[in-house]
């Protein structure tokens, strides 16, 4: 299957890179290659786009798509956590912007055998790097019921979390849960019939949740703000692209923390803390799709961009 994925928020995201044709870019996930596309061609040839992604059908797609830029486009298979160490095996201490697209891409979801989606009767996979141990089916066949109830609570936001877990511990003792429609058949179980309706397709929440803890998600992403702001040089740029509120709220309560970092008691006079800001946010509120986009792309629906700027 053609790697497919049509990247959201391309302009917006490109315009807030306020890219210098000989500066130095990373895309932390680069997926079908789509935003560093349009990096590359703002670039000269002593400009670099280094693109990391852990999915090897990415890498393979993004390969073929950039080829066309030479040198100007290095690409590594590797998790975004490890930026500062891939950068720096490449000689690179700092860049001048950074982009993380956070989505799962179209690719991803519509490959039957890759498990991430419960509109096709597949295999539970789920993993981005099919690298890894961990997959879903482990996830729903091997952990506890009060791990598997924190994980869809927490990661899902799912009002049905406990009953949802409950359903899935009592299947499995009949037979080992396989495939995303035996998990679908579950989770619809534990609903109420006249909630199903509501909020989408009753399993969305849940394959959110076990999706987020299969390829630690949220983890990486807390773990590795910082090293992103601190391989950005003066004025260089963060641009985050989320998908769901646990994503947003982690992006922009820390670059709210990077922009004011003051410990100190509000009813102190002056700042004692020492603590300095280490740039400012671009974007008090997030830049959403235009009507357009959402018209020719209703994955973009729920995508939001914040912008950070290094002093």
């Amino acid at each position: 299957m053609e790697f497919r994925h049509k990247s959201v928020l391309l302009k917006e995201t490109i315009e807030a890179l306020n890219i210098t044709p000989t500066g130095v870019y990373l895309d932390g996930t680069l997926g079908g290659g789509g935003h560093a596309f349009e990096v590359c061609k703002k670039l000269k040839d002593n400009g670099r786009l280094y693109g990391i992604d852990q999915d090897a059908d990415a890498i393979e797609a993004a390969g073929e798509r950039l080829e066309e830029f030479g040198e100007r486009a290095v690409i590594i298979r590797d998790n975004y956590c490890n930026a500062r160490e891939v950068l720096r095996e490449q000689g690179v201490e700092k860049v001048d912007g950074i982009l993380l697209d956070l989505g799962v891409s179209s690719y991803q979801l519509d490959t039957v055998d890759r498990g991430f989606t419960y509109k096709y009767d597949t295999p539970l996979d789920m993993r981005m790097d099919q690298r890894q141990e961990l997959t879903a089916r482990e996830i729903v066949n091997d952990y506890d019921e009060q791990r598997l109830y924190w994980v869809i609570k927490d990661y899902g936001e799912d009002q049905f979390a406990k009953n949802i877990a409950k359903h899935i511990v009592q299947a499995r003792k009949q037979k080992p849960i396989e495939t995303t429609f035996e998990l679908n058949e579950i989770i619809k179980a534990a609903i109420p019939a006249k909630m199903r309706s509501l909020g989408g397709h009753p399993s969305k929440r849940t394959f959110q949740a076990i999706r987020i803890e299969c390829n630690h998600e949220l983890e990486v992403l807390k773990n590795t703000l910082g090293d992103l702001i601190y391989l950005l040089n003066p004025q260089g740029r963060l641009c985050i692209i989320t998908f769901h509120s646990l994503e947003d709220r982690i992006v922009k309560n820390f670059f709210r923390e990077m922009e004011n970092p003051c410990t100190c008691p509000p009813e102190f006079p002056v700042c004692v803390c020492g603590k300095i800001p280490y740039g400012r946010v671009v974007t008090r509120k997030p830049i959403l799709p235009s009507q357009d986009e959402l018209d020719t792309n209703s994955r973009s629906k729920s995508a939001k961009l914040r912008v950070f700027e290094r002093i």
